[in-house]
C-alpha cells in the first residue's frame, strides 16, 4: 500500500465551571434527575429572552489569552440553525467568523521527544451553549434530558492547515490543553462525564500530494486512549478506502469503544447549512484594554513554563518535573515545601512515591476535594520539610522516616511529636550499636563460621539482624562500620 500523510484538526468542547447556565440562572451540575434543572429560557419557550453569563465570558477571554490569541475588541453571538431533538430552540447560540470569536489566531506549545516543543496553531476560541442529552430508555425508545442544555460551552479549534500529523500529536495536544484548562480553573476536565469532549477531524493524502484529503469528524471520544486509537483507526480506514478506489465523503462518524472502530452517523453539514446570522436577542460584547489587562493579570504560570522552570532552577529531570506539574495543587504543594527549605529532588521523591501512594489509597487530595468521596489530606509542606531535616541530621533513618510519614498522614501530628512519643530517634551511639552487633554475632555462630570461610555475602545478614534487634533504629552506616571493625578484629 502507498504511503499516506495524516492531517488532524482538533475541535475541543469544554464545559465551563460556572455555577449557572449561559443565559439563565439554572444551576450547572453533572447527573441528577432528568429535566430538573431547566427553565423557560434554556428550554427555548416562546417569549423568553437570554441574559449572558458574565463569568463564562471572562473564562473564555482568560483561556484565549492563555492560548496567545488576538482578542476581538467587538464580538457578537450568532444563531447556528439546525434541527436535532436535543436542541430545544431549533438553533444554538454560538459564534461565527474568522475574527469575531472572543479569541483567534493563537497557539499552544506541546512537548516533543528530546525536550523540544511543537507549536499547534489555534484558529479560534469561542463561546456557545451546550445541547441537551439523548438517553436510551430501559423500555425501549429514547428520551431527552435538558439539564445540560444551555450550559456554557467553550470551543477551541485548531487552525488549517493542521499542525497535528499523527495520533501521538493528537493525544499530546489534548493532554496539554486539558492540563492548561485545569490550571486556569475554567473546566474540570472530566472526559468520562462529558465536560471535556474532543472531535478530531481526520484526513489522509498520498505522500507528496499538496491537496488535503476529505476529512471525517470523529465523535464519542472520552479518553486520551480513545483519541489515539480513533485517529489511527480512521487514518488506516481512509487509506484502505483510497487504495480500493473508493470516493471519500465528508462524514460525521461515531467511535465504538468496545470494537475500537468508527461508524457512520451522518453526512457532514457545510457552514452554509447552518445559516448563521447574528442573534438579535443579544447585544455585542466589547472588550477594552482595561478588561483585557485585568483578566491577563489573573493568568497563572502555564504547566509547560512551570516544568521548564523546575528543570532549570531545581535540577529536576523532565520526567520528575512532569509528575509535579501534572496537577496545579500538587505543584503548589511542591513549591511551598521547597520554599520552606526542602531540597527539591528529595521533596519530589517523597511526593511521587510514598505520598502519592497514600493519597490514592485513602482517596485524599492536597487541593480542595472535588466530590463527597474525597477528603483533603492532613499532611502539610512543614511535615515533609521536618521529616527531611530529621533524616539529614541523623536523628532518624530512612526506614523510620517511612513509618513516621504514615503516622502524620493518618493523624496530622508533627514529626517531633511522633519521634518523641514513640521513641523513634535513630541510634548513633557507637557503643550501643556495638553491644547489639556482638549479641547478633554470638547468636549466629554458624553464619559467622561460614563468613570466615569466605561467604562474605553474610555481611548483609549481620546488618539486617542488627537492625532488627534495634527495631530499625540503628544508624545503617554506623552499623556497617562497627560490624566490619569487629569482624576484622579476629
Amino acid at each position: 500500500m502507498a504511503e499516506y500523510l495524516i492531517s488532524v484538526g482538533m475541535e475541543v468542547h469544554a464545559e465551563l465551571t460556572t455555577k449557572s447556565k449561559m443565559f439563565c440562572r439554572c444551576p450547572v451540575a453533572f447527573g441528577g434527575m432528568p429535566n430538573t434543572r431547566t427553565c423557560p429560557v434554556c428550554l427555548g419557550l416562546p417569549g423568553t429572552l437570554p441574559v449572558p453569563n458574565r463569568e463564562a465570558v471572562e473564562m473564555v477571554l482568560k483561556t484565549a489569552l492563555a492560548l496567545n490569541c488576538t482578542i476581538a475588541v467587538d464580538s457578537v453571538f450568532h444563531r447556528k440553525n439546525y434541527f436535532y431533538p436535543d436542541l430545544p430552540k431549533g438553533y444554538q447560540v454560538s459564534q461565527y467568523g474568522e475574527t469575531n470569536p472572543i479569541g483567534y489566531n493563537g497557539y499552544l506549545e506541546i512537548p516533543t521527544d528530546g525536550g523540544g516543543t511543537k507549536r499547534v496553531k489555534i484558529r479560534r476560541v469561542h463561546l456557545e451553549e451546550d445541547t441537551g442529552k439523548l438517553l436510551h430508555l430501559p423500555g425501549g425508545g429514547s428520551g431527552i434530558d435538558f439539564n445540560r442544555a444551555g450550559t456554557p460551552l467553550m470551543e477551541i479549534v485548531t487552525d488549517f492547515p493542521p499542525d497535528i500529523t499523527s495520533a501521538e500529536d493528537a493525544r499530546e495536544y489534548l493532554k496539554n490543553l486539558r492540563q492548561l484548562l485545569l490550571y486556569l480553573g475554567v473546566c474540570d476536565g472530566k472526559m468520562e462525564q462529558g465536560s471535556l469532549r474532543c472531535e478530531p477531524n481526520i484526513s489522509v493524502r498520498p505522500l507528496g500530494s499538496e491537496k488535503y484529503g476529505i476529512k471525517t469528524e470523529l465523535k464519542n471520544l472520552n479518553s486520551f486512549r480513545s483519541v489515539f486509537l480513533g485517529v489511527n483507526y480512521e487514518a488506516e480506514r481512509q487509506a484502505r478506502a483510497l487504495e480500493n478506489g473508493e470516493t471519500m465523503r465528508q462524514e460525521t462518524r461515531g467511535w465504538n469503544e468496545q470494537t475500537e472502530s468508527s461508524y457512520v452517523m451522518r453526512v457532514k453539514e457545510s457552514e452554509a447549512d447552518y445559516r448563521y446570522f447574528p442573534c438579535p436577542d443579544l447585544v455585542p460584547m466589547h472588550f477594552d484594554d482595561a478588561t483585557i489587562g485585568r483578566i491577563r493579570a489573573t493568568l497563572p504560570e502555564t504547566p509547560l513554563a512551570k516544568s521548564r522552570r523546575y528543570q532549570s532552577d531545581f535540577g529536576l529531570s523532565e520526567y520528575d518535573a512532569g509528575l509535579i506539574v501534572s496537577d496545579r495543587a500538587w505543584a503548589d504543594f511542591f513549591e511551598q515545601t521547597v520554599a520552606l527549605g526542602g531540597e527539591a529532588k528529595q521533596v519530589c521523591n517523597w511526593m511521587s512515591s510514598d505520598f502519592a501512594r497514600l493519597l490514592k489509597e485513602a482517596n485524599q487530595t492536597v487541593g480542595e476535594p472535588e466530590d463527597e468521596h474525597e477528603t483533603k489530606t492532613k499532611v502539610t509542606p512543614r511535615h515533609i520539610v521536618d521529616l527531611l531535616k530529621s533524616i539529614e541530621s541523623g536523628q532518624i533513618s530512612g526506614k523510620i522516616a517511612k513509618t513516621i510519614f504514615e503516622e502524620f498522614f493518618r493523624d496530622g501530628r508533627s514529626v517531633a511529636d511522633i519521634i518523641e512519643s514513640q521513641g523513634m530517634t535513630q541510634i548513633t551511639d557507637e557503643a550501643e550499636i556495638e553491644r547489639a552487633v556482638r549479641d547478633v554475632l554470638a547468636e549466629s555462630p554458624n553464619q559467622l563460621a561460614q563468613y570466615r570461610s569466605g561467604k562474605e555475602t553474610l555481611f548483609g545478614y549481620f546488618v539486617g539482624q542488627t537492625m532488627k534487634r534495634t527495631g530499625g533504629k540503628a544508624n545503617p552506616q554506623a552499623t556497617q562500620a562497627v560490624i566490619k571493625r569487629i569482624l576484622e578484629e579476629n
